[in-house]
């Protein structure tokens, strides 16, 4: 829509008719006419962007008096022409249009791309006073509003997302490009130690008699049974020097083990699992006693120290394991069988949340287990061990370096039991020889400690320090003669890859290359200065290799 401005025209033939009177004034003012033309016909259209609110409108002051004005679209936005430096700029809906005004001449006083919207004039303030310590632009674009800048963290971008979003309605889509100053990594690392201490002490009394006398056997046995019996055959008729001997006073054979015809064997219950045995044997008041009295202490110590470490980006989860998996034949039925397979071992799995203030928020579930096979089970002729497994789940909020126990137990058992003869048992001292008493005592410490760090990459990877760094394999030589298992310096840098140096300066009497002389078909290549400006020509092309 193009509109003239008359008062342009007034005005000019005002002032030719105020320097009518004098010829040199009229030459003056046609000259000087002349010369602002061309002037303004040369000087370069001035543009912009006008962003103006659905329902409002903007005044536009002009730097020079326009003829015309031309608008792209005027159902986005119109203007109202007051003066002919000023213009009324208002919108009528959302969109994006043109404006453009000329002199008489043609000149372009005044371009500007219109973007109309809802609230975009305030959208910059109520970003500002929601967010103060946050740095958002908010651009309308055709349709769109794009956020650029930079937040603490994703909530507080996702937070002026939907500030805007409320501002400009569902009918403008908001586009956030926004990135986050807090780095998004982080990592975990879980400390979990444990010290478990058994303690168990055993005092059995293994008591057998018998009475052989008159053909009558009697007999009381408590505990692991011994042996008492009798070698067959006529006893002796006494002794010489500690030996049988028959009436005749024959010796009498005596076999290995010592036993001869007649003597009484007592054969003591074999070794108890735990501890020493002391054997009593022989006979009181005409029974054949024999006594075995096992005597047992265990102590034990188990520690455990897992140090898992795990990095993962923010709202995304990580999973580490270091063991193994378990088979577990399952019975599918009509003699099917499928294997499921169960982890074991060290794990670790958590979400890391980057709050405000670098905060962070931890869904966190270390793991630590291994293989029982006191509580097996047998399952188709195959020994299945049972799972000793330490676990924890929480969610926890921490600062990056700061750390928190999550959990912990302590336990403290005891477990003392008694076996005895009923009434024998009871006796004040001789019912020592029918008790049997165990005592059983376990204690178990288990701490779980957790510390988060934001971190950022490695720019540069020798920085990493491994735990084979340095290592080298032995040479026959240290290996069969010196028994060695490896060599090389512990700490010591592993080969990296680097950039090859500046060629090495010939010595008095080498002989130098002979550079290339330059040709059309080849320039001579050009001069490189270093940091002092000096003129410095690399001998050889920089290649890739390693260091030594």
């Amino acid at each position: 829509m193009r509109t003239p401005i008359t008062a342009i025209g007034l005005s000019l033939a005002v002032a030719l008719a105020a320097t009518a009177g004098s010829p040199v004034g009229a030459q003056s003012v046609k000259t000087a006419g002349t010369a602002a033309a061309t002037a303004a016909m040369r000087a370069p259209a001035a543009s912009s962007v006008v962003q103006v609110a659905t329902g409002r409108g903007k005044l536009v002051t002009l730097a020079r008096p326009m003829s015309d004005i031309f608008i792209a679209d005027d159902s986005i936005a119109d203007v109202q022409v007051r003066s002919p430096t000023q213009l009324y700029v208002f919108g009528k809906k959302g969109g994006e249009t043109t404006i453009s005004a000329t002199t008489k001449s043609g000149a372009v006083v005044f371009s500007s791309v219109v973007r109309v919207g809802n609230n975009f004039d305030s959208l910059q303030s109520m970003l500002a006073l929601a967010m103060p310590e946050a740095h958002v632009t908010a651009t309308p674009l055709n349709g769109i509003v794009l956020l650029t800048g930079t937040v603490a963290t994703p909530e507080d971008g996702a937070e002026a997302e939907r500030l805007v979003q409320a501002m400009v309605g569902d009918g403008t889509k908001v586009l956030s490009r926004l990135k986050t100053a807090t780095p998004l990594q982080v990592n975990l690392q879980v400390r979990i130690a444990e010290v478990s201490r058994g303690f168990a002490k055993n005092i059995n009394s293994n008591l057998t008699t018998r009475d052989a006398s008159g053909g009558f056997l009697f007999g009381i046995a408590q505990g692991r049974q011994g042996a008492i019996s009798t070698v067959p055959g006529n006893p002796p008729a006494g002794f010489i020097n500690g030996a049988p001997v028959d009436a005749a006073g024959n010796a009498i054979p005596v076999d290995a083990n010592g036993a001869y015809p007649g003597n009484k064997l007592f054969t003591f219950p074999s070794k108890g699992a735990v501890g020493a045995t002391i054997g009593l044997a022989g006979r009181l008041l005409g029974v054949d006693v024999i006594n075995a009295l096992d005597l047992g202490e265990t102590i034990g110590q188990v520690t455990t120290l897992a140090n898992p470490n795990l990095t993962a980006i923010s709202g995304e989860t990580g999973t580490f394991l270091a063991g193994g998996e378990l088979p577990i034949p399952i019975s599918q039925g009509l003699g099917a069988v499928s294997v499921e397979f169960k982890q074991y071992g060290i794990g670790l799995a958590y979400t890391p949340t980057v709050l405000a203030d670098g905060r962070i928020s931890l869904r966190v579930r270390p793991e630590v287990s291994q293989l029982d096979y006191s509580n097996a089970v047998t399952l188709g002729g195959t020994r299945i061990p049972g799972l000793l497994t330490r676990r924890t789940e929480t969610t926890v909020e921490l600062g990056s370096g700061q750390s928190m126990m999550i959990s912990g137990l302590l336990s403290n058992s005891h477990n003392n039991s008694i076996e005895k003869t009923p009434g024998l048992g009871n006796l004040p001292i001789l019912g020592a020889l029918f008790r049997s008493n165990g005592f059983i005592r376990n204690e178990t410490e288990l701490v779980i400690v957790i510390t988060p760090y934001l971190v950022k990459p490695v720019n540069n990877a020798s920085d990493i320090v491994l735990p084979t760094d340095g290592y080298k394999a032995p040479t026959d030589l240290q290996r069969v003669l010196l028994g060695e298992l490896g060599s090389g310096t512990t700490g010591a840098k592993r080969p990296v890859p680097t950039m090859a140096g500046d060629a090495p300066v010939p010595t008095a009497g080498a002989v130098a290359p002979v550079a290339p002389t330059p040709s059309p078909l080849m320039p001579a290549p050009a001069p490189r200065a270093d940091a002092r400006g000096l003129d410095k020509r690399k001998a050889a092309s920089p290649a890739p290799g390693f260091s030594n």
